[in-house]
């Protein structure tokens, strides 16, 4: 039953509860530092991809597709929570507050799907490469990521809606960095309150799991093909076309796990150390995940290197010719 108390204007963002106002700007600036990486790595990724026609391949599509998604996060979540420390300015709209939730939780479980549709990219590669020209194109790999996107609204849309049919009378304090369901859960109150938290929980299950149960699956079926190469240069090689994926996901997954882990054997954090394991594993990937595309991708870091020569070249022929027109001296018509 909704009552008056989920008319509730607005949520204000609490950020980390035990920092003392001197820190305020340090802080601040490290997570400005870090949203300035999520922006322009995973922008220049988005970029070098379209321009560069020899890396418009299915496995760099993927790479694009993850690229947005971490874009897209950092957006959506940091920006609020360094206004409130540069400026004091912590408040959010009732609303909006769930808005930020749908696509905090959203774009999590995209994420998870396109980690899936990564690790199919390596599984018919490594494992069926003479079908892989078939299976994998660039359109059939556009219209698995599309699916990616796709198949999490529906139940995250319903998740948002769930919470908002819930009462809320207790603070409107969200202490956390960001909207997402367990804090928003926090200040709702009324007899639903554990069936929306277990509908949720089970939502959430289905969209970590079943993708990374298949990865699991991928990539030990991966090894088990790389561990039968007789030849240990072939191993090694085979073996570093799928690092980086490797890389992304356990990035993705791991701490995740952990956090779930403790949290069912009983172990609890303090809620400054829980927001920074939330925040971890939120946005960490999303700053790394482009250095991991250009280092540890060989097509990627040899068309990098090979535009810097170019670009160096072009400098080192305008700086000579430059030179050439100052210390020549022109001909005077007589």
């Amino acid at each position: 039953m909704i009552t008056n108390a989920t008319r509730m204007n607005d949520f204000s963002i609490l950020g980390f509860p035990g920092l003392l106002p001197q820190y305020y700007g340090p802080v601040s600036a490290l997570m400005f530092a870090v949203y300035l990486a999520i922006a322009f790595g995973n922008t220049f990724i988005l970029l070098f991809v379209m321009c560069e026609k020899s890396l418009q391949k299915p496995t760099y599509l993927v790479f694009c597709h993850m690229a947005l998604n971490d874009l897209t996060f950092g957006t959506v979540t940091l920006p609020k929570i360094i206004a409130k420390y540069w400026f004091d300015d912590g408040v959010i709209s009732f609303y909006g507050c769930f808005i930020q939730m749908f696509f905090v939780h959203y774009l999590g479980a995209a994420q998870s799907f396109i980690l899936m549709v990564m690790a199919l990219d390596r599984f018919i590669s490594i494992c069926i490469p003479l079908r892989y020209p078939v299976f994998i194109t660039n359109h059939n790999i556009s219209v698995l990521c599309g699916f990616a996107w796709f198949i999490p609204v529906t139940l995250m849309i319903a998740v948002v809606f769930h919470a908002l049919s819930l009462p809320y009378c207790k603070s409107n304090i969200i202490p956390q960095c960001y909207c997402d369901h367990i804090s928003i859960m926090s200040q709702a109150c009324g007899e639903d309150v554990k069936i929306v938290t277990v509908t949720t929980l089970c939502l959430a299950m289905f969209c970590l799991l079943l993708p990374l149960a298949f990865i699991l699956f991928s990539y030990f079926s991966i090894l088990v093909v790389i561990m039968k190469i007789s030849n240990a240069t072939g191993r090694r090689k085979t073996l570093s076309t799928c690092t980086p994926q490797i890389f992304i996901t356990c990035l993705f997954y791991l701490p995740r796990c952990f956090v779930y882990v403790a949290n069912t054997v009983g172990y609890s954090f303090s809620l400054d150390v829980r927001i920074l394991l939330v925040l971890l594993y939120s946005l960490l990937p999303a700053a790394v995940n482009p250095a991991i595309y250009c280092f540890k991708t060989q097509d990627i870091k040899q068309m990098l290197v090979k535009t810097l020569k170019k670009t160096r070249i072009g400098t080192d022929h305008v700086f000579n010719f430059n030179k050439h027109d100052i210390f020549t001296p022109t001909m005077k018509t007589i």
